[in-house]
């Protein structure tokens, strides 16, 4: 979550100095902070909830493919749209939580201006993309809109809105970090 507490400067040298550290409990967080953090919430419960589901898909495809010798049809479309929404919930709230690969290793030894602006840049450039991937699988999911998944009688769109949804979360959470890099705090992760 966002802090409101200032953070100590750096060191006269340009050295970098200590992280800053995230605030506990509702306090210090804006309500954006808290809104994050609880869509961030809502979407590893239903991550969960997919991957429970997925579970029961897979098992009952082998059971009616070794038990009944009839597998279902739809179980496989089931399993993979669960695929898709588990992973693109999962990347969301990867860029929130900063569980998603990063080289910070070279970061750290630049002086906090320089450091500040990149983090900025980086966000920027993830909020960009999430916004652009948005887009273009919005226009791909209306494209598709009027077609069926057959074995399952529903739009195919249903395959492209998970990356809408993903990069419409990995936006709101894009703008989260650049208004934590510019309060100089940390976003504490929805999990924490």
């Amino acid at each position: 979550m966002l802090s409101s507490s200032p953070t100590p400067a750096a060191p006269v040298d340009g050295a970098p100095g200590p992280a800053p550290a995230p605030v506990s409990g509702a306090g210090g967080a804006s309500f954006y902070t808290r809104f994050c953090a609880t869509l961030a919430r809502a979407c590893m419960a239903l991550g969960v909830t997919g991957l429970v589901l997925l579970v029961i898909a897979v098992l009952t495809q082998v059971f009616g493919r070794y038990v009944l010798n009839d597998t279902p049809t739809w179980a496989e479309t089931i399993a993979m749209l669960l695929v898709l929404y588990v992973t693109m919930l999962g990347t969301a709230v990867g860029v929130r939580d900063a569980g998603h690969i990063g080289l910070e290793s070279l970061l750290v030894l630049l002086p906090e201006r320089i450091r500040t602006r990149i983090e900025l840049l980086i966000h920027v450039l993830v909020g960009t993309f999430g916004a652009v991937m948005a887009y273009n699988c919005a226009l791909l999911a209306l494209s598709v809109a009027d077609y069926k998944l057959p074995t399952l009688g529903i739009s195919e769109g249903w395959r492209y809105l998970p990356p809408v949804i993903a990069g419409a979360l990995i936006v709101l959470f894009s703008i989260e970090h650049i208004i934590a890099v510019l309060k100089g705090t940390e976003v504490e992760p929805a999990w924490h």
